[in-house]
């Protein structure tokens, strides 16, 4: 197979998507024979920095090769690490593509846009040649996994919020209340719920030693800059966004609270289950939410939304709605892959349903068996084995645990077993070392809301 220019070889090609183009393999495809040494570094908040060494052809035969892969890298460096300055050393021609594209009026300018909202700065290119490239400061540091004392755990979903009232590592209250956070374009309805969830389990514990809070969204500190619960909320009362859970808190006491993304809590609690790190979690629901915590258990700070991630190159890859990109994870890794392969499958699927609906009557399917619903969930498993190949090149993944409602059933079965025989059958290595798992009965039980109690350290 050959694209701009580039040989790469896949054996477990997806039925219903005979075009797909894994990111992670056509790159290593790409540079084999590149021979012009390429520095990446991204910069982001308190001069944390990161620096990826790359080669290019720079050959006219390869221009275009060459700025896609450079393009495609940059890309997934913001969406997996985060960053307001973006430094290509080592060729201007590349750098000033960039500076074009990531731009009010250019082919990002959906990028450029949410990290300027999410650092409350201008996103920048900047072009320096090979041996001024800043030096690597990276900044992982320890997340959770404190079980003294009496602890609220708080999960933030989109639909339903969950609290845990914990003592010494117990749990020993837990509530869901149906919620709808993304409707509200008054933050004061967030802030209601969260207080009144703090407020239950604090009733349920002789005191409060600490707060931790799992939520969707990329986070600065305790504040939510970016987040789905807020989606409705006017960007100029954004200053209440900023501070709801910390505002919250202060209701309850004079207590430490802790904020971290839903993924990285997702990857805690397997973290605390297993009695290991180097653990990316991965969940498919409504989109992909992915999270990452190292050997030691720390997280790195990075912001890791791979859903805007590129992992197809495919020029008849689905684009996403919000972003406006093409072939990136949500795509792959949610229930808009089931419903995106289910027409080439042969399964109509009424639009009148929501997304989730939708999935509903796919997992109805191959609860059955149904052999088009099967192929389905193959495809995913392939995808996903391919990505690995990806993902494992930015992340040290040993374990990879699969969460989401695309999991369940049969059809979660079946994505696992894709991935693991893409993974046996063409990268042996990766195979040995990657353990793609669901999350054993330990983890499930820790729990989402009652792993996020776990999150602040307390005072003594």
């Amino acid at each position: 197979m050959q694209y701009l220019g580039v040989n790469y070889s896949i054996r477990n090609i997806p039925e219903l998507d005979p075009g797909f183009i894994p990111f992670g393999v056509w790159a290593n495809a790409y540079r084999q024979g590149a021979s012009k040494p390429l520095a990446i570094a991204v910069e982001r908040e308190k001069g944390s920095i990161s620096v990826r060494n790359t080669f290019i052809h720079g050959t006219a035969e390869m221009q275009e090769a060459d700025y896609r892969y450079v393009e495609r890298y940059v890309k997934f460096l913001l969406w997996s690490i985060g960053g307001f300055r973006v430094y290509i050393c080592g060729c201007s021609e590349l750098a000033q593509r960039l500076q074009k594209a990531y731009a009010a009026d250019g082919e990002r300018a959906f990028d450029y846009d949410f990290f300027q909202k999410l650092y409350e700065r201008e996103l920048e290119i900047i072009d320096l040649p090979l041996d001024q490239c800043p030096a690597s400061n990276e900044t992982p540091r320890p997340i959770g996994g404190h079980t003294d004392g009496c602890r609220i755990g708080f999960d933030a979903g989109g639909s339903d919020r969950k609290v845990s009232a914990v003592i010494d590592g117990e749990c020993v209250y837990s509530e869901e209340v149906v919620w709808h956070p993304k409707k509200n374009p008054d933050p004061t309805y967030q802030y209601e719920g969260i207080l009144d969830s703090f407020r239950t389990a604090a009733s349920k514990m002789p005191r409060v030693d600490g707060i931790g809070v799992s939520s969707a969204g990329v986070f600065i500190g305790n504040a939510p800059m970016i987040s789905s619960i807020f989606y409705c909320v006017p960007r100029e009362r954004w200053d209440e966004v900023k501070t709801v859970f910390d505002r919250a808190a202060a209701e309850i006491g004079d207590v430490p609270i802790v904020v971290a993304n839903d993924g990285d809590v997702s990857a805690l609690a397997g973290a605390m289950g297993m009695g290991c790190g180097s653990i990316m979690g991965l969940a498919m629901g409504t989109s992909e939410a992915v999270g990452y915590v190292d050997k030691d258990k720390n997280v790195l700070g990075w912001i890791s939304e791979l859903a805007f991630a590129p992992v197809d190159l495919s020029e008849e890859a689905m684009q996403d709605e919000w972003s406006t990109d093409f072939g990136v994870g949500c795509k792959y890794f949610s229930q808009d892959a089931v419903i995106k392969l289910a027409p080439r499958a042969g399964i109509e699927l009424d639009e009148s349903l929501t997304p989730a609906e939708k999935l509903k009557v796919v997992q109805a399917l191959m609860e059955k068996d149904d052999p088009r619903a099967a192929k389905i969930y193959a495809d995913i498993g392939k995808y996903l084995g391919y990505t690995v190949v990806l993902y494992s090149e930015f992340y040290d993944i040993r374990h990879l645990m699969l969460l989401g409602r695309v999991m369940s059933g049969k059809g979660g079965d079946l994505i696992l077993e894709n991935c693991r025989a893409v993974l046996k059958d063409e990268y042996p290595a990766l195979y040995e070392k990657v353990e793609v798992m669901l999350p054993d009965e330990k983890t499930r039980r820790v729990g989402q809301s009652a792993a996020a109690a776990s999150l602040p350290e307390i005072r003594k």
